[in-house]
């Protein structure tokens, strides 16, 4: 056995990086990671064998030695994961790439690489069975033309080339012997590759089947997913409806504590006018002696207010008399004057009939 790895010697086609998984063997439905992180992914060709593979190695560890056949397929469940099932391993690989395009760009490489190996099996058969036929031919050829030798040969010809012809078609014989042998082995060998193949085709359909559950369980988990995505979608909005709330809070506190400030500033207003009260209130008994005397002022000056009254009282009594007074002497005057007017008529008419007397005499 050579201590080189044999992907050593193969020569990679096509390198990607992405997380590597393996499908659950107990229960052949939950994916299994292979690597803890993003790996190098290579597709290898073997020239010797004419075969493709799909290596990746995780520091020592080989997580991944696919040998690509052209039954097998890659399928997208995805937008950026992908998997595909090893018969010969018995098991299926997934890959998780950082982005749709790398996966669709080893997709693509999958299929070519598939392309490539179903050509190549298809050269080998074609060889394989040209040459059987050819071996065929000639086996079936070769006992006519040693009997038609036989049959129509003379005597004289047998005695002559009998030696030489003999050891010719001992030796035609034996090569046909040898490629007979090698056919039928061959064949045996095709038989049990055809077999093999056939094993292989079943654990593919199982494997198809498994991923077609593991399929439908991604997708009852990717409803799942998005139901709870809905919800926590909604806890969001309720937590941002709650921040609302929140801020709205911080700036009633806020407007809190700057009223807290304006009533302690005018707590220390308040400190201080009462402060200046109690440096009044010392002087209180000053003030209250000065009220009493202003007291003692007051009642004298109500004393001398009611005595003011009292004379304000008597000249209203007097003032009223008077003007008693006067409407009777105004009656009185006016009575005078109608009197004086009427005698003062009665003069104008005096001399007016002394001013006729005068003129008529």
């Amino acid at each position: 056995v050579s201590p080189v790895p044999p992907y050593c010697r193969e020569q990679p086609i096509f390198t990607t990086r992405a997380h590597v998984f393996q499908i659950d063997p107990s229960t052949k439905k939950n994916w299994v990671p292979a690597s803890k992180q993003a790996v190098t992914v290579s597709y290898f060709y073997d020239s010797t064998r004419n075969s493709y593979r799909i290596i990746s190695v995780d520091g020592a560890k080989v997580i991944i030695n696919s040998t690509i056949t052209p039954n097998m397929t890659f399928t997208k469940t995805s937008q950026k994961f992908g998997q595909w099932a090893d018969s010969r391993a018995n098991t299926v690989f997934g890959l998780g790439f950082p982005s749709e395009q790398q996966l669709t760009k080893f997709a693509e490489k999958f299929q070519e690489v598939k392309e490539a190996a179903k050509l190549a099996r298809d050269r080998s058969q074609e060889k394989i069975e040209t040459s059987s036929n050819h071996s065929q031919e000639s086996g079936r050829e070769t006992p006519t033309s040693t009997r038609a030798s036989s049959v129509n040969g003379t005597d004289d010809e047998k005695a002559s080339h009998g030696g030489p012809a003999e050891a010719h078609l001992k030796s035609e014989n034996d090569k046909l012997k040898i490629a007979l042998a090698q056919s039928s082995s061959n064949v045996k060998k095709w038989e049990t590759e055809l077999q093999s193949l056939r094993e292989s085709n079943a654990r593919l359909s199982t494997a198809l089947q498994e991923s077609a559950a593991s399929i439908e369980h991604w997708k009852k988990q990717f409803s799942a997913c998005k139901e709870e995505n809905e919800q926590l979608r909604g806890k969001i909005e309720e937590l941002e409806e709650q921040c609302n709330e929140i801020n709205k809070e911080k700036e009633r506190n806020a407007q809190l504590s700057r009223r807290l400030q304006e009533l302690e500033t005018e707590l220390q207003d308040k400190e201080l006018e009462l402060e200046e009260l109690r440096k009044q209130g010392e002087i209180i008994p000053e003030l209250m002696s000065e009220c009493e005397s202003v007291s003692e002022q007051l009642q004298a000056a109500e004393k001398k207010n009611k005595d003011l009254e009292e004379k304000v009282r008597t000249l209203r009594t007097e003032v009223e008399e008077n003007k008693h007074r006067q409407t009777n002497l105004k009656t009185e005057l006016k009575n005078f004057l109608d009197v004086l007017d009427g005698k003062i008529d009665e003069l104008h008419d005096f001399r007016q009939g002394l001013s006729k007397l005068g003129v008529d005499n």
